[in-house]
């Protein structure tokens, strides 16, 4: 093997070991290291959990059928899974076609829920909000789950 490629080959080696030390040291490091920041507002799972309650917000969980299966999502959410096609639309059915109203969304630690939120705020929406933690807990919080917030375990068909 050449110097040049066995020079890259172990820098590569020596960042995936320190990133698997961080990631050990703080499980939670990886998932920060890879979410967007957003451009619209944050909520805490519990802040999130008592504005859909209220009925000030559309909470909206973005995780998978299979995930859902596994954890049940948070009371007063409604499911939308992310990987459709029609995902816009899908999300502009249930806010009546309002891209004015205040949508939060939820994940599983955050990740995808930023990069979503940053995307309808592209397309459009005027009022995206970021439950940065959550169910399962990031750097943000300990996530839905872990602070014992209502969870909504009807079975998902194909999950």
């Amino acid at each position: 093997m050449s110097k040049p490629k066995l020079s890259l080959l172990m820098s590569v080696a020596v960042l995936v070991g320190v990133a698997g030390i961080a990631a050990v040291a703080n499980p939670n490091l990886f998932y920060t290291l890879i979410t967007e920041d957003v451009d619209g507002a944050a909520l805490t799972a519990p802040e999130a959990h008592a504005a859909a309650i209220a009925g000030d917000i559309t909470l909206v969980d973005i995780r998978r059928p299979d995930e859902w299966s596994k954890t049940g999502s948070g009371e007063g959410a409604h499911r939308l899974d992310l990987r459709r096609d029609d995902f816009v639309d899908a999300l502009l059915e249930i806010t009546g076609g309002d891209t004015a109203v205040p949508v939060a969304l939820i994940c599983a630690r955050g990740v995808r829920s930023a990069r979503t939120a940053n995307r309808l705020i592209e397309a459009g929406f005027t009022n995206i909000i970021d439950v940065p933690e959550g169910m399962l807990g990031s750097a943000a919080g300990p996530g839905w789950i872990a602070r014992g917030l209502p969870l909504n375990i009807t079975p998902v068909p194909g999950g």
